[in-house]
């Protein structure tokens, strides 16, 4: 008999979970806001460690997606839940060492607890089946993914008002504590099964054999492109919220700089949501309008330091109402070519194809990281960086063409 307790400890822990993840950014990410204040760094330097932190956190889903399968395949999901926030908690301390004696250790620890990221993740979904009947599953799905972008947006604005109220070991403390509780509660959970067949070879091969076959496909290659395109133009904003918002927006807290990504947040929101209404599972004729119109929502944003400059007034204000924008149709882009992917691989094979887009996707925003760095080492400002992504988004929806589903 499935334990009752097993689903509530579950949402509670993953929430924690991901709140420290963003919680622990924020505060890594504080300090760069401060030094480009007094003058101590540059502003490519500032952009370049946006660019390098917030890519440490990609790194081993990229690296090690097919083994974390592996070990959520072979072992109790529970172990992992524990082992990915045990990862966490060391890399948090690494963090906390790195802080307060400026050495490498601040990146080590942050790539760390991606690493505990990367474990925790296919553990949480994967463990749904083994503790709810399977008439659950759906509504199980969704609850999760929106209790983790709750915790993404609340763990930001966390860290950032933590980084301007408190000192930054107190800071530090608090985020252990937060993993900590995460795990103590993993710890409450009944066991889950193992399974001793499963092998490591095989998981590896099996890998990335599904991810020749997805590509083999025409229709379901385009879509996760499509997929990636989303999540390279997501993760090049969160890079650059930081200087955009402070040396283009004149912003000079942390909060002001998170509230950005509250606002994008809210538009992808909302574009879900009307994404649902409007369009059936594996219609996507409104796809490349909507690439489109996200690439032309990110040079706008790329655009108002310009427009600053020729007489916009309020112009925090304008961003906002942009980046609402820009994420009510990136939400219109993403959710039709999400759902047609879940809809028409083999029905045996959706666990395995998602965690094969989900490495995939990761890959691709290392590759929007490689991107951003090179637009800001040959002289990008942060306005040139967004205006550079667009260019770069419109030239995939060019190719994006996506087949019918019955061709």
């Amino acid at each position: 008999m499935k334990s009752r307790r097993n689903y509530p400890l579950l949402l509670a822990s993953q929430f924690l979970s991901a709140f420290g993840d963003n919680l622990i950014l924020m505060l890594i990410l504080g300090p760069f806001l401060i030094q480009f204040q007094n003058g101590k760094i540059t502003a490519e330097a500032q952009s370049v460690a946006n660019i390098y932190y917030t890519s440490l956190l990609f790194l081993p889903y990229v690296l090690l997606a097919p083994l974390a399968g592996y070990l959520n395949d072979r072992f109790s999901k529970n172990r992992w839940l524990l082992g990915g926030n045990f990862i966490k908690l060391a890399g948090t301390g690494m963090v906390w060492l790195g802080a307060v004696s400026g050495s490498a250790w601040q990146g080590l620890g942050y790539f760390m607890v991606g690493i505990g990221a990367c474990v925790y993740s296919p553990a949480k979904y994967g463990i749904l089946p083994e503790i709810l009947p399977v008439e659950r599953l759906v509504k199980a799905n969704g609850l999760m993914e929106l209790l983790t972008l709750i915790a993404i947006l609340t763990g930001n604005i966390a860290g950032s008002v933590a980084f301007g109220l408190y000192p930054l070991s107190l800071c530090y403390l608090m985020t252990i504590g937060v993993y900590g509780l995460s795990l103590v509660l993993n710890l409450f959970m009944s066991r889950t099964p193992s399974y001793r067949e499963v092998r490591l070879r095989g998981s590896v091969r099996e890998f990335f054999f599904n991810l020749a076959e997805l590509f083999s496909q025409k229709r379901l290659a385009r879509i996760l492109v499509g997929t990636a395109l989303f999540w390279i133009c997501g993760a090049i904003l969160k890079m650059n919220f930081q200087p955009w918002g402070q040396q283009i927006l004149q912003m000079t807290t942390m909060l002001q700089i998170s509230l950005l990504g509250l606002w994008l947040s809210i538009g992808v929101m909302l574009g879900s949501v009307l994404a649902g209404q409007l369009y059936a599972v594996g219609d996507l004729h409104a796809t490349r309008r909507y690439g489109w119109m996200l690439a032309v929502g990110v040079a706008v944003l790329g655009s108002v330091g310009w427009l600053m400059g020729h007489g916009l007034s309020h112009p925090n204000n304008w961003a906002a109402f942009f980046l609402i924008l820009t994420g009510l149709v990136a939400g219109l882009f993403l959710i039709p070519l999400n759902a047609a992917l879940q809809a028409e691989s083999h029905k045996d094979k959706l666990g395995k194809t998602i965690a094969t887009q989900n490495g995939f996707e990761n890959l691709a925003m290392l590759g929007g990281s490689l991107l951003a760095y090179v637009d800001v080492k040959v002289g990008f400002n942060p306005s040139e960086l967004f205006l550079a992504l667009a260019a770069f988004a419109a030239i995939v929806v060019i190719w994006l063409k996506i087949p019918t589903a019955n061709k």
